[in-house]
């Protein structure tokens, strides 16, 4: 697990506010296969009724590519802006 803070805002801190589920980012880029391995083991993991998970392009922003790029894909809690990143498993993302 590492720990980091992006300057620019999460998109769902809005959605946060509004809604008592945690909001979670799962970070990556598209054709990335750990990425879509990290998605696929937190449609496993995770219960929607608690959680809601966006996912982010990082490609689309050079700040988020700065910070995340040779990381991901990066979990990161809207809320407290902390980060998860891989490799991570259940057990991992259960105590996240």
């Amino acid at each position: 697990m590492c720990s980091g803070q992006c300057e620019q805002s999460c998109q769902c801190v809005a959605k946060s506010m509004a809604n008592s589920k945690r909001q979670l980012e799962l970070l990556g880029t598209s054709g990335c296969h750990l990425c879509d391995d990290a998605q696929a083991l937190l449609a496993q993991c995770l219960d929607f009724t608690q959680v809601d998970v966006s996912v982010v392009d990082i490609a689309e922003s050079d700040e988020l590519m700065q910070l995340y790029g040779i990381k991901i894909p990066v979990l990161r809690c809207c809320q407290s802006n902390q980060v998860l990143c891989w490799p991570f498993d259940s057990l991992s993302v259960s105590q996240f």
